[in-house]
């Protein structure tokens, strides 16, 4: 038989089991978690495995088709010994961000996590013999912040990861196991990860795209994902469940994920997707890569990170920036210090964009908007004149303040819109002026 001949006889079988869940309704538990997840606005990511000690990112396996019994061989000597969830969780809460998202298991097929249902982990496998994700969920749950997992839907290494997708086909594998036994193992493993390292924020899912070479390979049907979403919700209902397959967001999914992209743009490729109502969420890297990468020093500026974030929150969308750790366990240097710096800059300027949501006024070339209530916060991120207008009218506009030092803004307001006045031209990397209205501003979701 075939190889599509055989994907779509496993797409009829394991079809029938899911065509009859019922249409998936968000608990109110699960509703709240949205709603903190939006105000949180500003998260970290972590890719960190087996490939570090490559220091090529987090694709060496299948960028240089390294034969999978070669690749796992880097499991006897990965020692992390300079490792410490404290110093991880801590410079990152120093940034402002709300949550960490952290590859428990990637395209290569390495868990790090302590699971009974493989032997190629971080515990069994390894000389350091340390679980790490339940040392970060430790310190994350010490230190007030919320931890979302990142799980990877495809497997380079495992032979019932069947048929293969279009990565990964030059990593020695030449047999073929059955497809709902990688299934069963998946949701095994993301049952321990539900239930055994605390309250998780969100189930963080990649690789779907894997599959877009098949007619039917990109369906909720294909990958059995209701099952999958069902078993989640059950577990954990407050439990986000994101998945980055570039499309508009399946039954049973509720954030909305834009990969090197900001929501509407496609820059990358990788984003053309409509924009849903769900809450939104778009991943970047802090330098090129997602995994760390010896050569590659080109770090974005601080200017930079901050703007995007800014950006996104305009958007109503929450940045999930990327850090690459080390092979030993330290986070680059130049890592921590633009978290450090954004930080320092997010200790006044965070109630700007967390807890608010995208302004009644939509992105423009000079900036964004946001908002709370009745308060409308104006991010000028490049403009070099010191009149700005904004075409909102319908809400009397009581008082215009610059948020940095609260000084009188002059205004003027018309039925066309609203004048600004700024004493000075706006300098970088965002000069916000907080408006205040007679009346609580419309919802602009």
């Amino acid at each position: 038989m075939k190889t599509k001949d055989i994907f779509l006889v496993a797409l009829i079988m394991g079809s029938l089991s899911v065509w009859t869940q019922p249409n998936y309704k968000p608990s109110a538990e699960n509703l709240k978690a949205r709603s903190n997840f939006q105000d949180d606005k500003f998260g970290i990511f972590i890719h960190w495995g087996l490939y570090s000690m490559l220091a090529d990112g987090e694709w060496v396996m299948h960028n240089k088709n390294l034969h999978w019994q070669e690749y796992e061989k880097l499991a006897g000597g990965f020692y992390p010994a300079k490792f410490n969830a404290a110093e991880w969780v801590s410079a990152i809460k120093a940034s402002g961000a709300k949550y960490i998202t952290i590859t428990t298991r990637h395209h290569d097929g390495f868990s790090m996590f302590n699971t009974k249902y493989c032997d190629y982990n971080i515990v069994k496998a390894t000389p350091f013999k340390r679980d790490i994700i339940k040392e970060i969920a430790d310190e994350c749950k010490k230190q007030g912040i919320r931890l979302h997992l990142y799980y990877s839907h495809l497997d380079w290494r495992r032979n019932d990861y069947y048929p293969l997708g279009r990565t990964g086909k030059g990593t020695g594998r030449t047999t073929h196991g059955k497809w709902e036994d990688y299934h069963k193992f998946m949701n095994n493993q993301l049952t321990e990860l539900l239930t055994n390292y605390g309250e998780i924020g969100a189930i963080w899912f990649d690789g779907m795209w894997d599959k877009d070479i098949y007619p039917d390979g990109m369906t909720p049907e294909t990958w059995n994902l209701h099952e999958q979403y069902q078993l989640i919700h059950n577990l954990q209902p407050a439990c986000l469940i994101g998945n980055n397959h570039h499309l508009v967001p399946f039954t049973g999914e509720d954030i909305q994920i834009f990969e090197r992209d900001l929501p509407g743009e496609n820059k990358a490729g990788l984003s053309g997707q409509d924009i849903s109502k769900l809450p939104l969420e778009t991943c970047e890297t802090m330098n090129g890569m997602w995994g760390y990468k010896i050569i590659d020093q080109n770090y974005k500026s601080t200017e930079t990170l901050i703007q995007y974030l800014v950006k996104a929150a305009g958007k109503n969308a929450n940045l999930l920036m990327n850090v690459g750790p080390q092979p030993d366990g330290m986070l680059p240097a130049v890592a921590v210090q633009r978290l450090k710096e954004m930080g320092e800059w997010m200790k006044k300027y965070a109630p700007t964009i967390q807890g608010t949501r995208g302004g009644v006024i939509t992105p423009r070339d000079w900036g964004v908007t946001t908002q709370r209530n009745k308060t409308l916060y104006v991010h000028v991120l490049d403009w070099k004149d010191k009149a700005l207008f904004l075409p909102y009218a319908g809400n009397k506009l009581k008082k215009a303040i610059e948020f940095d030092s609260k000084k009188n803004i002059q205004f003027s307001q018309d039925k066309d819109g609203i004048w600004l006045k700024f004493p000075k031209v706006p300098t970088a990397p965002d000069y916000v002026i907080e408006l205040t209205f007679e009346n609580k501003l419309t919802e602009n979701q």
